[in-house]
C-alpha cells in the first residue's frame, strides 16, 4: 500500500504517468497497474484517464491528502529506526527563495559539523513553488517569507528580518548618498528579481506606496546576475544587505539604507506540520532556533 501511495503522490505531481514512473524508478506498466490496483483497493476511481492523465476525480484528491499523510508517517518511521541504529545520518532537501540562499552556509555548516553524515540538497525557488514542494513532500523544509502571503499548515521558525538597501557602484547616481527614499529609487535604471518573486511584489508594493512604479530595464530570478549588473555601473539594484555583502565587492559597490519608509520583512524555516518530526527534520529546525537566537543577540 505505501508503494502504491507513493507511485499515486508521483502522478499527482507530474501529471504524466511516464515522468511519474521515471521519477519512481518503474516502468509506466508498473505504475499504471500499481494505481489500478490501488483504485480497486479502495473502490474508487482515482484518475480521470483519457489518451493521457487528465486529472485527479474528487475522490482522488481526498485520497492524495491522505496519502501525503501516510506517506510521511511511513518516512519518518523509516527515519527514526534507522536513527536510532546509526545515529542521525541522510539527505535533507531544502528550497529556498533567492534572497534567502545567502545566509544558508550558517544553516548547513553548523549543522553538518555536529551531524556529519548529513548531506544536503539545496535549490532556488519563489514563495509560492517551495510551499508546493514542501506539501508534495519534495522536499524537507524550505526558507521563505513568513508573513506577506498564506503559509498553510506549517511549522515555522523565524530567522531575520530583510531591510532593503539600494545597491549601486561606485561613481553612479546617488552611491554618495547616506540614504535615499523609495520614491527617489522609482528613477533610476534598476534590475529587479521577475514579478513571480515575493521579494519583487514586495518592492513593487513599497514604490507603488511612495508614488513610483517599478518598471526595471532588466529582470531575472539570478541575484548573482543583478550583481554583476550593478557592478557595470549602468544598473541598481534593491536588495537585502545581508545578500549583497554576501557577494563581497566592498570596495566596488555602495549599499544604502532605503528609508520613508524603512521597511523589513521576516524570512523563516519552514517544514510540514506534523508530530513526530523526522529526525533529521527535527535537529534542522533546533538548528534554525539556535541561528534565529544568535541573531536577535546581535
Amino acid at each position: 500500500m505505501i508503494d502504491k501511495l507513493e507511485f499515486f503522490i508521483a502522478l499527482a505531481n507530474e501529471k504524466h504517468f511516464g515522468r511519474a514512473a521515471e521519477d519512481c524508478g518503474v516502468t509506466q506498466p508498473t505504475l499504471s497497474a500499481a494505481i489500478r490496483q490501488l483504485e480497486e483497493q479502495l473502490g474508487v476511481m482515482l484518475v480521470i484517464r483519457g489518451s493521457r492523465f487528465k486529472g485527479l476525480t474528487p475522490e482522488g484528491q481526498r485520497v492524495l491528502e491522505w496519502a501525503r499523510r501516510i506517506v510521511g508517517d511511513s518516512r519518518t518511521m523509516r527515519e527514526e529506526m534507522k536513527a536510532a541504529r546509526k545515529g542521525l545520518a541522510g539527505h535533507i532537501r531544502i528550497a529556498a527563495i533567492p534572497t534567502a540562499l545567502a545566509m544558508i552556509p550558517k544553516l548547513t555548516t553548523p549543522f553538518q559539523e555536529r551531524h556529519p553524515d548529513v548531506t544536503f540538497s539545496v535549490v532556488s525557488r519563489n514563495s509560492l513553488q517551495v510551499l508546493s514542494l514542501l506539501e508534495n513532500l519534495e522536499i524537507d523544509a524550505g526558507i521563505t517569507y513568513l508573513e506577506n502571503e498564506p503559509l498553510g499548515r506549517v511549522t515555522s521558525v523565524p530567522l531575520y528580518e530583510e531591510r532593503y538597501h539600494l545597491v549601486t557602484a561606485l561613481g553612479s547616481p546617488m552611491s554618495e548618498r547616506r540614504s535615499v527614499t523609495w520614491k527617489e529609487v522609482g528613477s533610476l535604471r534598476l534590475c529587479l528579481l521577475t514579478a513571480d518573486m515575493q521579494n519583487r511584489r514586495i518592492i513593487n508594493r513599497h514604490l507603488a506606496e511612495a508614488g513610483a512604479a517599478a518598471k526595471p530595464s532588466l529582470e531575472s530570478n539570478s541575484m548573482i546576475l543583478l550583481f554583476s549588473h550593478v557592478l557595470t555601473g549602468r544598473w541598481a539594484s534593491i536588495m537585502p544587505k545581508n545578500v549583497a555583502e554576501s557577494f563581497g565587492f566592498p570596495s566596488e559597490i555602495q549599499l544604502i539604507p532605503i528609508v520613508e519608509p524603512e521597511v523589513h520583512h521576516l524570512v523563516g524555516l519552514v517544514a510540514t506540520h506534523r508530530e513526530p518530526y523526522t529526525p533529521l527534520v527535527s535537529a534542522l529546525l533546533h538548528e534554525a532556533r539556535v541561528f534565529a537566537a544568535s541573531e536577535a543577540g546581535r
